[in-house]
């Protein structure tokens, strides 16, 4: 009988169970073993199973599995609405994606709705019995998720801190003020003193907040002003065009911005003025998306360790399903500043090209 990847015999009929353990010559509970619970198979035997296995395309149910074992190997996350924001977000689920497919698991999507974070579509997927657990995203003030599945002993972790109350669970997050703290040190070196900041509304996001403290603390650090150096805005282009204004018209040469899109309005502002980024005033973003290698100049932006990140919530998630009692596990990951073209001196000047960890 030759292998098939679609799980089928050459009658045309499903390769079952039965008939591996006639191929393998071994009995049915002996196949199971070897795809549900290795370790109690000598390892002459494994071999023997797992290459019939392989040779006939056998692909256990994963409906007979979850019966059998109460394991969907699902992962469970909620997409949520943030256009925004969505380009980060889609590097992030793809490095989820791909670690959990390491590890034997299929992340399950379900849409969250607008307005922050809630419980809706999770009560749902834990009566149907769909998912082993869920990662979470997009946490902050207030959040019910962690407290509501922790109650309920339901695996989980954060893309992110809990940022208010008592910690609960696991989280893995990116240091936002390290990365702020870098940009403004590298500005420092270049010998600018008047750098500026524009973020997010104070209190909309813990993660903006975050970011913002980077920036201030840094500055101190130097003893640098931070007074009227600091604006706010929703993250919008043209809301940021507005909002960099005053900083601009104050004399600062460099702007430090809370994401790309916020960098993306102080561009357009430079340009409406007959200045130009890079050359006039320095312009860092943050998150470092795909826009800001291809603008003119490139985006000087902080770079979020993704890829990393995806791997670490699965492992922690993972972990957690293996032993619930477990002591959490919290990482703060560091970012990087990824320097180009917008950073410049406050004489201006082309900048050199680097990474800076």
């Amino acid at each position: 009988m030759s292998r098939s990847s679609n799980n089928s015999s050459t009658k045309g009929g499903p390769v079952t169970l039965a008939m591996v353990a006639r191929r393998a010559g071994v009995s049915a509970q002996t196949v199971s073993n070897a795809i549900n619970s290795p370790d109690l198979l000598r390892p002459e035997t494994l071999e023997r199973v797992r290459r019939v296995i392989d040779e006939m395309g056998y692909r256990p149910s994963r409906a007979a599995q979850t019966l059998r074992t109460r394991s969907s190997r699902l992962i469970g996350y909620a997409i949520q609405p943030a256009p925004a924001s969505s380009a980060v977000l889609d590097r992030f689920l793809h490095a989820l994606s791909q670690a959990a497919d390491e590890a034997g698991y299929r992340i399950l999507l379900f849409a969250a709705p607008s307005g922050g974070p809630s419980l809706e579509g999770y009560e749902a997927l834990l009566d149907q019995h769909e998912v082993d657990g869920f990662v979470l995203s997009g946490t902050g003030h207030g959040d019910p998720r962690q407290a509501w599945l922790a109650k309920r002993g339901v695996p989980f972790v954060g893309f992110g801190r809990m940022w208010s109350g008592r910690q609960i669970g696991d989280w893995v997050d990116v240091d936002g003020a390290s990365g702020t703290d870098a940009a403004v040190e590298h500005l420092v070196s270049l010998g600018h003193r008047q750098i500026a900041f524009l973020g997010w509304e104070r209190g909309s996001s813990a993660t903006g907040d975050d970011r913002a403290e980077g920036w201030q603390r840094a500055m101190r650090r130097h003893g640098l002003p931070v007074r009227g150096r600091r604006a706010q805005s929703v993250n919008d282009i043209d809301a940021a065009r507005t909002a960099v204004k005053p900083l601009l018209d104050a004399g600062a040469t460099a702007v430090i911005a809370a994401s790309d899109m916020l960098a993306l309005g102080c561009y357009q502002t430079l340009r409406e003025r007959g200045a130009a980024p890079g050359r006039d005033v320095a312009v860092v973003g943050f998150d470092d998306s795909p826009t800001a290698e291809i603008l003119s100049p490139a985006l000087a932006s902080v770079a979020q360790p993704l890829e990393e990140v995806g791997r670490e919530c699965v492992r922690l998630l993972l972990a957690r399903i293996a032993a619930p009692g477990a002591e959490p596990e919290r990482l703060l990951l560091e970012p990087s500043l990824v320097v180009r073209d917008s950073v410049c001196g406050p004489g201006g000047g082309a900048p050199e090209i680097a990474l800076v960890k």
